[in-house]
């Protein structure tokens, strides 16, 4: 069976990553990104493997976009200055793109070289710019761990909802990162 003109793995995953975080990861079916590209579902079916290959697909475009954006808000700074843009960079990222962000969630088969390489892109990313402070390797890793802790924990409890006082979150946010940066001075 051919594939229709125009029609690649590539673009298939970005528009189901636009699609998903419309409706959300969950609600993502071959059917509705079917109906979404103006194509029948089996069309779909000559790129991707079906609904769990796309969700891996997405889950490594996720964790693509994040590390390069974590990269872009690094470039160009260093020591704490880059680690407050990056967490800034992770947030961002989580708000914009939730249903992307959430399939990077999702643990890397340790079969999937690809998966593992792209999250361990990240940490690795992280560790580049925690070099200057000349830690341990385990030091090092507690401050990655932080680092996603943060940024994680922030933007989950942010995109449930779980701030519902009427006070300015972005200060929240503001003042949790500086708490850390100040840890991190300390050390």
């Amino acid at each position: 069976m051919s594939a229709r003109h125009g029609l690649n793995k590539a673009g298939i995953v970005r528009a189901a990553g636009k699609l998903a975080d419309a409706l959300g990861l969950h609600k993502l079916t071959m059917s509705l990104l079917a109906e979404h590209l103006g194509v029948r579902t089996p069309s779909l079916y000559n790129h991707v493997n079906g609904l769990e290959e796309l969700r891996r697909e997405l889950s490594l475009l996720g964790l693509e976009e994040l590390n390069g954006r974590l990269q872009r808000a690094a470039m160009g700074r260093s020591g704490l200055d880059a680690i407050q843009a990056m967490l800034h960079a992770y947030r961002a990222f989580a708000k914009e793109r939730p249903a992307l962000y959430e399939a990077t969630l999702r643990a890397p088969d340790n079969e999937d070289a690809a998966l593992e390489t792209a999250a361990h892109a990240i940490v690795d990313t992280v560790l580049t710019v925690l070099q200057p402070f000349h830690l341990q390797q385990n030091d090092a890793i507690h401050l990655v761990r932080g680092f996603r802790a943060i940024g994680h924990g922030f933007a989950a409890l942010e995109a449930a909802g779980a701030f519902g006082m009427a006070l300015d979150v972005d200060e929240s946010y503001r003042r949790l990162i500086a708490a850390f940066l100040a840890g991190m001075e300390q050390r």
